[in-house]
């Protein structure tokens, strides 16, 4: 075994394309990355490599001007990124949802209208669900678009945007009452608005404004932010698919491969963090001996391999049920649970096999650290996991009669 996590049954197009992609980590992204968290600065030159690589289409229909690749292939890929720095892989991961839920979703003059400029990467995807007191309740929402001959007006506050500020192109999930009376349950009076704007701070269009940059504890350099919209005007047929209604199905879909891809990016970090804590086992020495020689570090390391192992499977597996057209909300919940629980207890192992050199700034293990704690909650709370797993599970053993 040359190292953990390696994927059976893959051909040689995505072969090579992982191939290209962990070159591209191990020489653009790893060396920088401590440097710019620590700046919390846009990886404005990885970003511009990866529109290269022709990462931003790797999903999309090659119709459209993308790679026209698998659930699986993006997996792999944003798990070697997130290796490198997990939040190049949610500056991905948030323009790949859009993307998606434009492919699935959208008109045919939507997807020709953004589909081919976001495989170039020349328009930017951000997606919003969250509000200031919403929390993992989406019935909850209270922005909301009201009809206005052939337009709509948005208003409302939203949380929590990737991609808020660089992004141009934002998927708002917000109440639409028309057409559906009252009485009609949460989750079918929400319709999801395709909005269009300029990168920035501030008010980057007539009734938008993005306030800037939210301060976080990690995944820094990506930009974080709210949304402001006050009599926001946008066209009637920037509604994702043309029909209000849809949009809390819409966006449960793009956030279901969007769980996927949470469970690749805590499968790349943890396997840095056992990268890091084997190396530094080798070489720091007590009591005479190398301490990757003591049994107890053994363990801990026996321990953070088997895990991430487990996670990489799950999540493999997950990509493949999607890919086969199935269900695969129960595989995408098990695996976004256990990647992400298995991801902070395989960082905090490395953390301790460092020492307190672990709490030093000098070491990458203390960004890790920082970072893991947010894929606890992005894309739904561990709790929330548990629910959709346990519902679903009834539902397969539903006893008869």
């Amino acid at each position: 075994m040359t190292r953990l996590a390696q994927t059976a049954g893959l051909n040689d197009v995505q072969r090579e394309i992982l191939a290209t992609v962990r070159d591209f980590v191990d020489k653009e992204i790893i060396p920088v990355a401590t440097g710019l968290e620590h700046r919390d600065e846009y990886p404005t030159e990885i970003v511009e490599g990866l529109k290269e690589l022709g990462l931003f289409g790797l999903m999309i229909p090659e119709e459209y001007g993308g790679l026209g690749e698998s659930l699986l292939t993006y997996a792999l890929c944003v798990e070697e990124i997130a290796r490198g720095w997990m939040s190049v892989s949610g500056i991905i991961n948030t323009h790949f949802i859009v993307a998606y839920m434009l492919k699935q979703h959208g008109t045919q003059e939507q997807k020709d209208t953004f589909l081919p400029r976001m495989a170039l990467g020349e328009v930017r995807g951000a997606f919003s669900m969250s509000e200031p007191a919403l929390g993992s309740d989406v019935s909850a929402i209270s922005s909301k678009g009201v009809k206005d001959g052939e337009e709509y007006v948005l208003n409302g506050q939203k949380m929590w945007l990737t991609n808020g500020g660089t992004s141009t192109l934002v998927a708002v999930l917000a109440r639409s009452d028309e057409g559906h009376p009252e009485g009609t349950a949460p989750h079918k009076s929400m319709t999801t608005f395709l909005v269009e704007k300029e990168p920035g701070f501030g008010e980057v269009r007539p009734g938008l404004t993005i306030p800037g940059k939210i301060d976080k504890m990690g995944y820094k350099g990506v930009d974080t932010t709210e949304l402001i919209m006050d009599d926001l005007h946008i066209p009637a047929n920037r509604v994702l698919g043309g029909t209000t209604g849809r949009g809390f199905y819409q966006m449960m879909d793009g956030v279901e491969v969007g769980r996927v891809n949470v469970a690749a990016r805590g499968c790349g970090v943890a396997q840095r963090a056992f990268e890091l804590g084997v190396s530094y086992a080798q070489q720091r020495h007590t009591f005479g001996k190398p301490i990757a020689q003591h049994q107890a570090i053994q363990f801990k390391l026996a321990e953070m391999a088997t895990k991430v192992e487990a996670a990489h499977a799950m999540m493999v597996n997950a990509a493949r049920k999607k890919d086969s057209g199935e269900r695969n909300d129960l595989e995408a919940g098990m695996a976004k649970y256990l990647a992400s629980e298995y991801c902070k207890e395989v960082v905090e192992d490395a953390f301790r096999i460092h020492g307190g050199y672990g709490f030093s700034k000098e070491y990458e293990i203390e960004r890790l650290y920082r970072e893991a704690p947010m894929l606890l909650i992005g894309e739904g709370t561990a709790e929330i996991q548990k629910m959709i797993i346990g519902r679903r599970l009834l539902e397969e053993y539903r006893i008869q009669g």
